[in-house]
């Protein structure tokens, strides 16, 4: 018995005719980008924040048009409900294009478009296809055009993106924050260069690294008003070609309550459109933010190398065998994971840098490869916080006992002593106890220069630590309120 081939419908453009999957809410356009771009393998539905942009947008001028005349206001209102779906979560595995695509962003647009329609069909009671009824330009792409549609898309979805970055980036500074508290009192020895240098607390470093990541959480947010200056009204060029006068004031007042975001619109129009500086910033900003997330993760290593023969400083949490051939070997699995994302954000941020100065005359056709990298950037940096959070960071443990022999045998302990014994006297005692393993403290008394009793109080741990001086007490956060506490 012959297969039965699937139902399909037959859509036409300007290029002709192409058969669609009956179910299929995408449809001529879209089949074409997926056809042309099969490059990544990556449908632009992994970004969920994009989508639901991409139908905020749609809705804001669905009723901006319906506000000002532009389109009748029932098929607005279909257009309008078929938005909100989207917006919730529905119909998502409908948006197939590819996340890199040729046309600056065209293909993503139709899929938009020809997925809102399809639904606004649905609800109106008539069949898929059926543009006669409603169309996917001549309605729902009515007063835009790609080159205003995806770029306010973009900002928009990274917008939402970044509010979940944030949010965890701080969850991870909170859980610094606990452990610095919970290590205050631990001496060590403070390294410069790999080499010795004075002694310090793990609380202290532990309160460092949060501290760069509280810096961090002020960049990002203040990069992220970068996103809120969008072209909508540019269409085109920038001109406002095929819209009405009082369509881009309506499209942001709406477009500003549907998204919830202080948007503005531009006030060079063309500029705008043919500009990406506000995403290089962006990216920018989200490079610093790896690189010094990366940096931490170097530290955790250096500080837990070992068990034996390393620092032995702290311990991390033993996640995973090491070795398929070294018994009991437990490799710092976690931060090397995070290590790696702050590469891939490093090149990501090359690439959103070459494409940004690949534009030309009034549009820059690679927006695709710029939303993508950045999208990517914020959606790996944050998993890759919460993984060394909860996977790491939430359970070292420090070796008090080791940290302490350091601290006793270290002869960086002198330079505390150089204020009341001079430089040269104490370099040279420095050398006698490298030479002589002996302790400074002996050496300084026995030579005379200084009483026990002083000796004793200029190197005790407060002092040495520097904890005399310091006035803010670190704050500590239960872990379990650390959710709460955000």
């Amino acid at each position: 018995m012959a297969a039965v081939a699937p139902a399909t419908r037959t859509e036409t453009d300007s290029l002709g005719s192409k058969e669609i999957p009956a179910d299929a809410y995408w449809g001529i356009h879209t089949l074409r980008a997926a056809e042309n771009f099969p490059i990544t393998k990556r449908p632009i539905s992994v970004y969920p924040e994009l989508i639901e942009a991409l139908a905020m947008v749609k809705q804001a001028s669905a009723r901006a048009n319906k506000e000002i005349g532009a389109l009748d206001p029932a098929k607005a209102d279909l257009i309008d409900a078929a938005a909100q779906k989207v917006i919730d979560g529905e119909f998502h595995d409908q948006f197939i294009v590819g996340v890199i695509q040729g046309g600056a962003g065209t293909s993503t647009n139709m899929n938009a478009n020809e997925v809102i329609t399809n639904i606004a069909l649905e609800l109106a009671g008539r069949e898929k296809g059926d543009y006669a009824f409603l169309s996917p330009i001549d309605h729902t792409n009515r007063s835009q055009s790609t080159n205003d549609v995806y770029p306010t898309a973009v900002k928009i979805g990274l917008s939402l993106n970044l509010r979940s970055l944030l949010d965890e980036l701080d969850l991870l500074r909170l859980s610094f924050l606990n452990k610095a508290r919970e290590f205050h009192d631990v001496l060590k020895v403070g390294r410069t260069q790999l080499q010795d240098a004075v002694p310090m607390t793990l609380g202290q470093e532990f309160h460092g690294f949060a501290s760069t990541l509280g810096y961090d959480h002020t960049r990002l947010t203040e990069n992220a008003w970068l996103m809120y200056e969008i072209n909508m009204g540019a269409t085109a060029i920038g001109t406002g070609i095929t819209t009405h006068p009082s369509y881009a004031p309506a499209v942001l007042k709406h477009l500003r309550e549907i998204s919830g975001l202080d948007l503005a619109t531009a006030s060079d129009l063309v500029e705008a459109t043919s500009d990406t500086g506000s995403f290089m910033s962006f990216s920018s900003s989200l490079k610093r933010n790896a690189m010094k997330l990366s940096k931490i993760c170097n530290d955790l290593r250096l500080l837990s190398s070992g068990p034996q023969a390393g620092l032995g400083e702290i311990n991390l949490p033993a996640m995973q065998a090491g070795s398929s051939i070294m018994p009991g070997k437990v490799n710092p699995v976690i931060p090397e994971v995070v290590n790696q994302v702050a590469f891939a954000v490093a090149g990501a941020d090359v690439t959103v840098t070459m494409a940004s100065e690949a534009g030309q005359l009034q549009l820059n056709a690679f927006e695709p490869v710029i939303a993508h990298s950045i999208f990517q950037s914020i959606t790996w940096m944050r998993q890759a916080m919460w993984t060394l959070r909860v996977n790491c960071v939430d359970g070292i443990t420090a070796n008090r006992d080791r940290l302490g022999a350091m601290v006793g045998s270290s002869v960086g302990v002198i330079t505390a002593l150089t204020p009341f014994i001079g430089y040269a006297a104490s370099a040279a005692l420095a050398k006698t106890a490298l030479l002589t393993n002996r302790n400074v403290a002996d050496l300084v008394v026995e030579a005379g220069l200084m009483s026990r009793e002083e000796v004793t109080k200029q190197l005790s741990p407060a002092r040495l630590s520097g904890l005399e001086t310091i006035t803010a007490a670190i704050p500590v956060i239960p872990v379990k309120d650390l959710d709460a506490a955000v």
